[in-house]
């Protein structure tokens, strides 16, 4: 069966050159860092984007953090509004920063993203999704990051944000790690799993292992010259379907070219199709 297009989401990442501008973390602080040019000027604010993107046919959207300029309650509560009146659902504030398993930060970078959750609490953000951990996967480092993650989430309860972590960096870099780290939390934590963030010849069936448990999907493809490479891109749709995910995709684009519409539009007309 095709898949709908109320299972079709938006990274604000995959618009990066639209936006253009990035407000860099510093977790020394809970200030936002000032306004990079980091993409260019860009062409469309962040307050602007839920119209665009319902324009383009999208109702589901993922803000990455350091797209916001500010968290400041009133700046919030404007997008909170734009996002209602577009009828736009943000689906994940991605936290993009931290190192839980970092034997010597990971208590600073711990409460740093508590303040992040406490910003997608009033987005009224359905999600967020926190890194495990940058740290090589020792045993200590798992369990460092085990029991960040539970203390973050009952800190968090009781809240309808759900938290999620996701299949990246050197923790996190293989199924095995996925497993013990969720087996541990026991339900507190789900997953975001990222068609891009694994590779090499065990690519997808190392995908396969997770997506029975993923909540959340970043829909990565990749484009060659501009060419959607149709092949990965219809695997990993496949195992996430065979493996009876039935949560949202997200359509992660970051190519030179195409264009960042027309990239979006290529992976949901691709993945709607199947």
């Amino acid at each position: 069966m095709a898949v709908s297009a109320d299972r079709i989401a938006v990274s604000t990442w995959s618009l990066h050159r639209l936006l253009g501008m990035t407000y860099p973390h510093d977790l020394t602080t809970t200030e936002v860092g000032p306004m990079q040019e980091t993409y260019g000027e860009g062409t469309e604010s962040l307050l602007g984007l839920p119209s665009v993107l319902a324009n383009h046919g999208y109702h589901r959207l993922e803000i990455v953090s350091f797209h916001l300029r500010s968290r400041d309650p009133v700046y919030l509560g404007e997008l909170r509004d734009q996002l209602r009146i577009a009828n736009v659902r943000l689906q994940t504030l991605l936290i993009d920063a931290g190192d839980i398993s970092h034997p010597e930060h990971g208590a600073r970078d711990q409460a740093w993203i508590a303040g992040w959750i406490e910003i997608a609490n009033e987005l009224g953000a359905e999600h967020a999704r926190i890194i495990a951990g940058k740290q090589k996967p020792t045993r200590d480092a798992l369990d460092r990051s085990i029991k960040a993650l539970a203390q973050l989430a009952d800190s968090n309860s009781g809240s309808s944000v759900r938290l999620v972590t996701e299949n990246w960096f050197d923790l996190l870099s293989e199924p095995a790690h996925v497993h013990y780290v969720l087996d541990r939390l026991e339900g507190r934590v789900g997953l975001l799993a990222d068609f891009g963030n694994w590779a090499g010849p065990g690519k997808y069936s190392d995908l396969g292992s997770i997506f029975a448990r993923a909540e959340l999907c970043h829909a990565k493809a990749q484009f060659i010259d501009g060419d959607l490479d149709e092949a990965d891109y219809a695997q990993c749709v496949k195992l996430a379907e065979d493996a009876g995910y039935k949560g949202p995709y997200t359509l992660i684009f970051d190519s030179e070219i195409p264009s960042e519409w027309h990239g979006l539009a290529t992976e949901r007309d691709f993945i709607q199709s199947r």
